[in-house]
């Protein structure tokens, strides 16, 4: 298998220090528990520990290792082709406050990145939605329009700095990029500093919303709390069915050094193409490191090694003196009416509240979302409250269509997925893995480059589906809501909490 068709580590995770906090070893009683040490949680944790809340962040992994540290950590309040759609669903007010919501989070991360005096790469540039086939021209000038309705700085533009000719862009200036990993680690090492905790490697596997709430742990804690946080990306608890209006995608990332002289000198995304993401970030002497994702696909149910290649060739051909120096991947989950989901939990909860469905754009989101719960919880009036809030029905209903195409593509995945004729193991080289039969249940058999066979169930321990084998990941994966498994088993991304269960074939 060669380079080129495998990921590696993500920049951010390489180039930003290590930060270690120990495991809960014991009950706790805190004011807020927050489930989750993304920007989203770590940004919910951090403003409520400087509202004099004590708080404990509990965090499976490691701090901004999940998909926070796989981002491409552009803060802008241009989200492709956001605003057209919501001016029509929710009306003028209703693209105005999520414009607002969302420039509002940039500069509140400038301030926060000013006051702790973090070097986190902070760049001001300019935001670039672009097509390069002119049928798309109305579209975009629609949303430029609409952009500039809601209040942002937008207009209609038909030159880049992309080293290609385009029909058009959407460009919205004063918007920002940044090292996403340096800013949380210095945002984590303020809120200790300030009173609260950070655990890590501690999973939670279960939420009883009493008074207090109690959060039970795969280590045996309890974790007491007047007011709980789900900020797990994916909701791990699906009490409020959530995952009906939520689907998953993966996309691939590319990056490496060129010369200064050839950046873009903005930050652009396509629609077309299968998505085409392209920003630079900054290097020593004079050369910058050139950021390109796109491919996206359902976890589990593609190999990722073809869709690498032609990312790869995307960028090479586009940039030539382009060195890659590294391959990884990304994931993001999508709301089925656009809008994230930020509040209560469902519609009952009254200490419970959950940050999801940011749909690729989780830095300004999960900033917006830590003020917003802030808020929620401190009693304090928030007028875009209600345009995030996840108990919303009328756009659930209004975008009914979409939800009920998520729904069939998991439907026909449980169903489906069982049908698949099964590959003998033996026929498994290394480095490979597949769904067998064996037993007359179906296993998940993955071959180590040295022969050895690590096998495992092949239901995903969320809702039952069957995982499928992610070959350039090396990684067993959901199709149904995107939980991760590594090679034997262990749980890399929820919401799945338990790990596949072992296997004897």
């Amino acid at each position: 298998m060669g380079e080129e068709r495998q990921v590696s580590s993500s920049y951010w995770l390489q180039t930003a220090p290590d930060g270690h906090h120990p495991a809960l070893d014991g009950d706790l009683d805190v004011d807020v528990a927050v489930i989750g040490a993304g920007i989203a949680g770590l940004s919910t944790a951090w403003e409520l520990t400087r509202a004099g809340r004590s708080v404990a962040v509990l965090e499976a992994g490691r701090v901004a290792a999940g998909v926070t540290g796989h981002t491409t950590a552009k803060v802008t309040a241009l989200h492709t082709l956001v605003y057209d759609k919501l001016r029509r669903t929710r009306g003028p007010e209703g693209a105005r406050l999520y414009a607002r919501s969302q420039s509002e989070a940039i500069g509140h991360a400038a301030r926060i990145a000013q006051e702790l005096g973090v070097d986190c790469e902070w760049e001001t540039r300019n935001a670039y939605t672009y097509a390069r086939d002119p049928g798309r021209v109305p579209q975009l000038r629609a949303e430029a329009e609409a952009a500039a309705e809601a209040g942002l700085p937008a207009s209609f533009v038909t030159e880049t700095g992309l080293p290609f000719p385009v029909a058009g862009a959407v460009e919205v200036t004063g918007q920002a990029q940044f090292h996403p990993r340096k800013y949380l680690l210095a945002l984590a090492a303020d809120l200790v500093g300030h009173g609260g905790r950070i655990f890590e490697d501690t999973t939670v596997l279960g939420l009883d919303e009493g008074e207090p709430c109690r959060l039970s742990t795969a280590t045996g804690a309890t974790v007491r709390a007047r007011d709980v946080v789900v900020a797990t990306h994916y909701p791990i608890f699906d009490r409020a069915l959530l995952f009906a209006r939520l689907s998953t995608r993966r996309e691939l990332v590319v990056a490496g050094t060129i010369p200064a002289g050839q950046d873009p000198d903005g930050m652009f995304i396509t629609p077309d193409e299968d998505t085409r993401s392209v920003r630079t970030a900054p290097l020593e002497g004079d050369r910058r490191l050139l950021i390109v994702t796109g491919e996206h696909f359902t976890p589990g149910t593609s190999d990722p090694r073809a869709r690498l290649e032609r990312l790869t060739a995307w960028a090479t051909g586009h940039f030539p003196d382009l060195e890659v120096t590294h391959r990884w991947a990304t994931q993001d989950t999508e709301p089925t009416d656009t809008v994230p989901m930020v509040g209560p939990l469902h519609p009952g909860a009254r200490h419970a509240y959950v940050a999801t469905g940011f749909g690729g754009w989780g830095m300004t989101g999960g900033i917006m979302a830590g003020r917003l719960l802030t808020a929620q919880i401190t009693g304090e009036e928030c007028e875009w409250s209600g345009l995030y809030d996840p108990r919303r029905l009328k756009t659930a209903v209004r975008e009914a269509p979409a939800l009920l195409k998520t729904q069939a593509k998991v439907a026909g995945h449980f169903v489906g997925d069982r049908l698949r004729p099964a590959p003998p193991v033996e026929s498994l080289p290394p480095g490979e893995g597949a769904v067998v039969r064996a037993g007359g249940h179906r296993v998940a058999v993955y071959r180590d480059e040295e022969g050895g066979l690590h096998a495992v169930s092949a239901r995903c321990t969320h809702l039952g589906c069957l995982v499928d084998f992610n070959a350039a990941e090396r990684a067993w994966e959901c199709p149904c809501h995107g939980s991760r498994f590594d090679t034997d088993g262990k749980v890399i991304q929820g919401p799945a909490t338990k790990p596949l269960e072992q296997r004897d074939l």
